[in-house]
């Protein structure tokens, strides 16, 4: 029989608390721009829902997932110069008002949080990934699981706007989770072997859609 050691369950148990839809740092208020390609009607069905989660995906693959990895390897190290400026580049990528504030009150949230339960947190302008690799480093998560609890919890987080906004069931909305697995696992690769001239995306479908939301007259979610 295989146990895993106490040191191992220990990092897990970080790793779900980190990815815990009950973590208070206000994920369940954004949509990145779900909410207006729903009210436009370019999102209408759990496929659309799915085909448009998974293109999103596929930027965080590009974007914060190397840089979440990156963050982690500089924590790790004890670099923190070299954390926060790869925080500071994160920020920088956000392509709309709306997406850097959603960025900043969560990774603001988590960093406090952090702060509460005992971390003492650099001084940063912390991305929620950067606030994220940072507990998971300490944490004793690795990258790789960390990259992929990120991705895990960001595609279930809009899975549960796309659940309220398209509206869908219940059901459909666990076919689109477990729809999305290879998906995951080929953003962490993808994530993994982006040298750091590579790191970057345009999605201007995506930024269309969140400067819109900004300005949309009825809606249910800060982004």
């Amino acid at each position: 029989m295989t146990t895993a050691t106490p040191t191992s369950l220990r990092a897990s148990l970080r790793l779900w608390q980190l990815i815990s839809p009950s973590l208070p740092v206000g994920a369940y208020a954004y949509s990145s721009g779900l909410e207006q390609v729903v009210e436009t009607g370019r999102v209408r069905s759990e496929r659309d829902a799915a085909e448009w989660i998974e293109g999103v995906l596929h930027g965080l693959a590009r974007t914060d997932l190397p840089i979440l990895l990156r963050v982690h390897g500089a924590v790790a190290a004890r670099d923190l110069d070299e954390a926060i400026e790869w925080c500071r580049t994160l920020v920088a990528m956000r392509e709309t008002a709306e997406l850097r504030a959603a960025d900043r009150h969560m990774g603001q949230a988590l960093a406090c949080l952090l702060e509460d339960l005992g971390l003492p947190m650099p001084r940063c302008d912390w991305p929620f990934a950067g606030a994220y690799a940072f507990g998971a480093a300490h944490g004793g998560v690795s990258a790789v699981l960390a990259a992929a609890g990120y991705a895990w919890a960001w595609c279930e987080s809009h899975v549960a706007a796309a659940i309220k906004l398209v509206p869908l069931g219940h059901t459909a909305g666990q076919r689109i989770l477990l729809g999305l697995g290879p998906a995951i696992e080929a953003a962490v690769a993808r994530a993994c072997a982006l040298g750091d001239d590579d790191i970057g995306y345009g999605m201007p479908g995506f930024a269309i859609a969140s400067a819109r939301h900004e300005t949309q007259h009825t809606r249910l979610f800060r982004s």
